[in-house]
């Protein structure tokens, strides 16, 4: 059995610019709507070749990635499987550049900050979860393809090594980086 963890390809809706806290809110929502850019690279493709069965999060950039990559259907597209929702704050009227704000944000993340975002907990309880559920299809399917982005593929591929799955500690991060975990079946 095999589960590779790819993250999607270069979003649509860059990251850059100076803005204000309290409008984090609406961009990361016009992110979350974003499309991707690019095309995947050959070697990325002929990795994945084999997968029996797609997964994909809800999320528009993780749907184009699977099509992208060639594959003929998606079979799952779960919220389940979406990023971890960065925190942010309801208003605020200090400028900083876009990137400044989400390492900041994402530090106070990990020290327990969750305001309009998603938990720590709550992204890890849902990772368990996700990488059961991909444990399923792979004990049905095979090989499995996740669609899926940088933090929950992170968090996904702990779980599946805590659960005896071989692979990298953690999947590439990379736009269209990935991870294979494999399990001898019996």
């Amino acid at each position: 059995m095999r589960i590779t963890l790819l993250r999607h390809g270069k979003p649509a809706f860059e990251l850059k610019g100076n803005v204000r806290g309290k409008d984090l809110g609406e961009i990361a929502k016009a992110y979350d709507l974003s499309g991707i850019v690019d095309i995947p690279p050959r070697e990325t493709v002929a990795a994945i070749q084999g997968s029996h069965f797609v997964v994909c999060s809800h999320l528009t950039r993780s749907i184009e990635s699977a099509k992208a990559l060639g594959c003929p259907e998606v079979h799952v597209r779960d919220p389940l499987f979406c990023e971890t929702a960065i925190p942010h704050f309801g208003s605020g009227s200090i400028t900083l550049p876009i990137g400044v704000w989400i390492v900041v944000l994402r530090l106070m993340w990990l020290f327990g900050f969750s305001k309009n975002g998603e938990s720590l907990e709550n992204a890890r309880r849902r990772a368990r979860q996700a990488a059961a559920r991909l444990v399923e299809f792979a004990q049905e399917h095979q090989y499995v393809l996740f669609v899926g982005h940088g933090f929950i593929n992170h968090f996904i591929a702990k779980e599946l090594r805590k659960s005896g799955w071989l692979g990298p500690s953690k999947p590439d991060r990379g736009y269209w980086g990935y991870g294979s975990y494999e399990r001898a079946t019996t």
